[in-house]
């Protein structure tokens, strides 16, 4: 097996042509013998075991009738399968309705956070991630502003499903997330209040990494996710390292990486306030918003 860069978008793409072809009823005997192939070798591309060349995915594609805006970005993911690091960059070839980072998280059985500057998008209420929205996103519409807070209160469902089964979410903010409010405190104080209803909930642990807490290990790295994934399956996802920024997004899956962010996460905990402590630092932080309200 291929063992250059990360294997998120050749398992990405795996499962987009695995999709595209039961869509169009073709079994894997059916587009072996199609394309003058083995149906081994179907497989391996369809589990992502293998990186795949643009030539061989587009010839997949015209069996399962994709359209020509398919193709292309199809063939775009293919050649990110050969890079050494993957790099998802907003706007490009790739399009924005592969939504990788959403299909991760709505797969993955456990979520842990750690958040620098933000409160997490799966915590924010309407007033606070409207104004996020607006701050970055100056030049939209209302109505596009509006459809960017729909897709993140859909995110947020996740966490109250019953099937599959929601998720557990374990999020460390640092203490600066809680004191940078919005233009509206007291929005910014119900945002702090909601945080505190949320890490009531089962499947919620809430910790804040307090500003005294000092430095810890590999604090370079900033925000990051650590997305884990179930192991009852025949071809589990491997646990996966997610940071993103203004301009695209990073995806980590090999061992010495995820060790890395595995010791960060080990030293986060050593120093973030118990979630007792944790709660009576954002009370009080909301209680001092509203009375500057």
């Amino acid at each position: 097996m291929d063992d250059s860069g990360s294997t998120v978008p050749r398992r990405q793409l795996g499962r987009y042509l695995r999709e595209l072809r039961e869509n169009a009823y073709v079994t894997v005997s059916a587009a072996a013998k199609e394309l003058e192939w083995s149906a081994p070798r179907i497989w391996r591309y369809e589990t992502g075991q293998v990186p795949m060349h643009p030539n061989d995915v587009e010839a997949m594609c015209r069996v399962y009738g994709a359209t020509r805006e398919t193709i292309e970005t199809m063939r775009a993911l293919a050649r990110e399968t050969k890079a050494h690091g993957w790099w998802h960059s907003y706007g490009s070839a790739i399009k924005d309705w592969f939504k990788l980072y959403v299909g991760l998280e709505a797969a993955a059985t456990r979520i842990r956070h750690y958040e620098v500057n933000l409160v997490p998008g799966l915590l924010q209420t309407v007033d606070y991630m409207t104004e996020v929205i607006a701050t970055d996103h100056p030049q939209l519409s209302e109505a596009e502003r509006r459809a960017k807070v729909e897709v993140r209160l859909h995110r947020q469902r996740l966490l109250a499903r019953a099937i599959p089964r929601a998720p557990h979410l374990e999020v460390v903010l640092d203490e600066a997330v809680l004191r940078r409010p919005l233009r509206d405190r007291a929005a910014m104080g119900r945002q702090l209040e909601a945080l505190l209803v949320a890490g009531q909930r089962h499947n919620v642990g809430l910790r804040v990494l307090p500003l005294s807490a000092g430095v810890f290990r590999w604090a370079q790295a900033g925000t990051f996710t650590v997305l884990e994934f179930p192991t009852d399956v025949r071809e589990p996802e491997p646990t996966t390292i997610y940071m993103d920024g203004p301009c695209g997004a990073v995806y980590l899956d090999k061992a010495h990486e995820i060790q890395t962010y595995e010791d960060a996460w080990r030293s986060l905990g050593e120093r973030a306030r118990g979630a007792d402590e944790s709660r009576e630092l954002i009370h009080a932080i909301a209680r001092e918003m509203t009375d500057e309200a």
